[in-house]
């Protein structure tokens, strides 16, 4: 029989909490998760015990909880959530005014900062791809401090009122707010942070006075991921250059994002301040991927950071009729066309639209680019449908973003897709197929039912980007799939926000494994694609969000600063103070390979290393970027009559390595009475992460001077032969 304990239980209390004694082993991370501290634990049987009357029904307690000994029972308490009505113009037709607004006052945005509970471990924090410390932020509006506000942001991120306008955040960090994840309404948190930029300016870059010899690094690209790169590389002196193949800078959120979304205004501030702060912006000036390895011989180092910006065509009969055009060339135009000074008839005129009452916009597509097409199709003053295979439950557009393209007369199907077009020279119909799908994961299934027939006038293809093929050919590891694998993290596990979706407020998002997935992303950013090569953002990953590349891009700097690359020809001093850094990481069941790996950081001290010892499991990105030289030692498990392998806490991790660069490893085993091929298969998995074996080795029973001890002078050997091949090569070229 299961037993429940409850105390402290006032009479009408709506929350009452459950805690099932005979499971709970007093772990205690309910009580340090709770955020209103509703728990504590019982002196005697060191078992949780609850207070109903503090209770706010968050749930982080049931989510939190490694045995399921908790459960909540009644309704959330939290005040409702304000949110600004959308301003909508009387007259939409050629009006670009921003739709969505941010808080006005000081009451709207305290009153909605006082729904945080400021949760001891934030899974907001989790969810967004840029891990602003939102729980801080938050409580500094609180304050009305705007200036603290600011400068706890600056930390992750450089462009808060861009993001705070087009993230999606009930994907991000709204969908893994712990009022989400219990089923209800979370925190406006883009629109708090959206109040910090609109009512106080974003600072800009903090520069460091440039040495005559500084580092120069040349990035590509300048949407994103090549602003966060930029920023961080200027604010700590080094010589920044980035090339922009077309005439203005900011990418994607320059020409792909409507006024009414995001005012150019805001979207060009970055690079006015950046400009400012001496970073030499070289617009018009496309790099094509086959010059990569000139720019490497002019720059110390280099950043890939160009979008994804080829679209996405379907290939459907009719697909080459007139009047099938792609969302960059509709987007573009239309965005010129809306200006004060632009010409919307003649851009009607270019589509073949001229008489704008009555024609048809079909958008294929029903994802954020498609709702911006098809909203710009109605300031222009056409119909506008988007058709998408998915299901509606599992939209791609942020939610709030579809709710006004539908108010603001822009049809959407889901469930349905293009099978074909048909017109006399011109699109003239679309075809248009039924689908069904059931789950989130699964691809959706056409059905061979009778086909819609829609009449249209005019066919935008906005089902998004793709990387440009030469970019692959020439770096044929990505994209990479950014898709975690293993077993996550224990501090993901226990902050509860891999356990429940988002709420329907946020269309059920399965935010913790997309927040996992991102980190992925994140984690490839720090390492170079090979020598002295980083890539960031869409480049890095395919098509994602603004802050995803702009995290990427500063996650990608950073490592250059703590790498200090450097050119070939450059000066002998540039580097002479770079001591070289060797991590040692391994994995250890009895103690062995661990002291092992202690003995090796030594002697590669002495050698004149810096020298770091870590366990795999403490091993992240940083560390791996950081490090000139990898170590990697794992003891040999299995049978010798019938197979044996490297450890598989080291195979497990080895798994979720991004590529190293061509990194120099070197490997070791330890063994007790035959390594057989575990040698060479950990060496091999090193080879298909992308690292260089520079020395391998195994050890023994026989390599132990007292059965305990391991005897140094084959330790030394190896650890010689580790500085030999690595060590003095690059204090050479130091």
């Amino acid at each position: 029989m299961t037993i429940t304990t409850t105390t402290n239980t006032p009479k009408g209390t709506e929350r009452h909490v459950r805690v099932f004694v005979d499971r709970c082993a007093g772990c205690q991370e309910c009580v340090i998760r709770c955020p209103v501290g509703a728990l504590s634990m019982e002196p005697a049987s060191w078992t949780a015990v609850a207070d109903d009357a503090l209770c706010v029904g968050c749930r982080q307690c049931e989510r939190t909880c490694p045995f399921s000994a908790i459960a909540v029972e009644g309704p959330l308490a939290v005040t409702e959530r304000f949110d600004p009505p959308l301003h909508q113009p009387v007259e939409l037709r050629g009006n670009v005014e921003e739709t969505r607004r941010g808080y006005d006052t000081w009451d709207e945005a305290i009153a909605e900062a006082n729904r945080c509970l400021a949760c001891p471990d934030p899974t907001c924090m989790r969810g967004c791809p840029a891990h602003n410390d939102i729980p801080q932020f938050v409580a500094a509006v609180r304050d009305h401090d705007l200036e603290r506000a600011h400068a706890i942001l600056r930390r992750t991120t450089v462009i808060p009122d861009i993001c705070s306008r087009v993230c999606n955040q009930s994907a991000q960090c709204e969908g893994a707010c712990t009022w989400s994840l219990a089923g209800g309404v979370p925190v406006a948190i883009g629109r708090l942070e959206r109040f910090i930029a609109d009512h106080a300016a974003v600072p800009a870059p903090a520069v460091a006075v440039a040495s005559s010899d500084a580092m120069s690094v040349g990035v590509i690209g300048s949407g994103p991921a090549g602003i966060g790169a930029a920023w961080d590389l200027i604010e700590a002196g080094v010589a920044v250059t980035v090339y922009e193949r077309d005439a203005v800078p900011g990418g994607l959120p320059i020409w792909g994002m409507p006024d009414f979304t995001l005012p150019d205004d805001v979207a060009s501030r970055p690079w006015r301040q950046l400009v400012e702060a001496g970073v030499d912006l070289r617009v018009n000036t496309p790099i094509p991927a086959e010059s990569i390895d000139q720019l490497l011989t002019i720059h110390d180092a280099v950043v890939v950071a160009n979008g994804a910006g080829v679209p996405i065509r379907l290939p459907v009969p009719g697909a080459d009729l007139d009047g099938v055009v792609d969302a960059t060339m509709f987007l573009q135009g239309a965005k010129r066309a809306l200006l004060a000074d632009g010409d919307a008839v003649a851009f009607r005129a270019e589509l073949g639209v001229a008489d704008a009452r009555g024609a048809r916009v079909l958008v294929l597509g029903a994802g954020n680019t498609a709702m911006d097409v098809a909203r710009m199709a109605r300031r222009l003053g056409l119909e506008a449908t988007c058709v998408d295979w998915l299901d509606e439950r599992f939209a791609l557009a942020r939610p709030d973003e579809l709710a006004e393209a539908r108010h603001e007369g822009v049809e959407v199907r889901f469930l349905r897709t293009l099978t074909a077009l048909e017109g006399d020279g011109r699109v003239e119909r679309a075809q248009l197929a039924h689908t069904v799908q059931p789950e989130r994961t699964k691809v959706p299934t056409v059905l061979k039912t009778t086909p819609d027939v829609l009449d249209v006038d005019l066919v935008v293809m906005a089902m998004g980007y793709r990387l440009d093929a030469t970019f692959r050919e020439a770096l044929p590891t990505l994209p990479i799939v950014k898709r975690h694998v293993g077993l996550p993290h224990g501090r993901w596990s226990a902050s509860g926000v891999l356990k429940n979706a988002a709420s329907a407020y946020n269309h059920h998002s399965p935010v913790g494994a997309l927040s996992l997935d991102r980190e992925v992303g994140l984690w490839a950013a720090a390492m170079p694609q090979r020598e002295r090569l980083w890539v960031a953002g869409d480049a890095l990953t395919g098509p994602a969000t603004v802050v995803e590349a702009m995290a990427q891009g500063r996650r990608a700097a950073r490592a250059i600063l703590d790498a200090h690359p450097a050119r070939p020809d450059r000066a002998p001093e540039f580097r002479a103070d770079h001591e070289v850094r060797v991590l040692v990481a391994y994995a250890s069941a009895g103690g062995t390979t661990a002291a092992l790996a202690g003995r090796l950081a030594d002697r590669l001290s002495v050698a004149g290393a810096l020298a770091s010892v870590l366990p795999v499991e403490q091993v992240g990105a940083q560390e791996l970027a950081a490090a000139d030289v990898l170590v990697l030692g794992t003891w040999v498990e299995g049978l010798v009559v019938a197979k044996v392998h490297p450890a598989a806490a080291m195979r497990r991790w080895l798994a979720t390595l991004p590529n190293l660069g061509a990194k120099p490893v070197a490997t070791f085993c330890t063994y007790g009475v035959n390594p057989r091929g575990a040698g060479e298969e950990l060496a091999q998995a090193v080879r298909s992460a992308g690292g260089v074996v520079i020395a391998s080795e195994t050890f023994g029973r026989e390599d132990r001077a007292d059965g305990a001890r391991l005897h140094p002078t084959k330790t030394e050997a190896f650890a010689n032969r580790i500085a030999a091949r690595v060590i003095t090569r690059v204090a050479a070229v130091a």
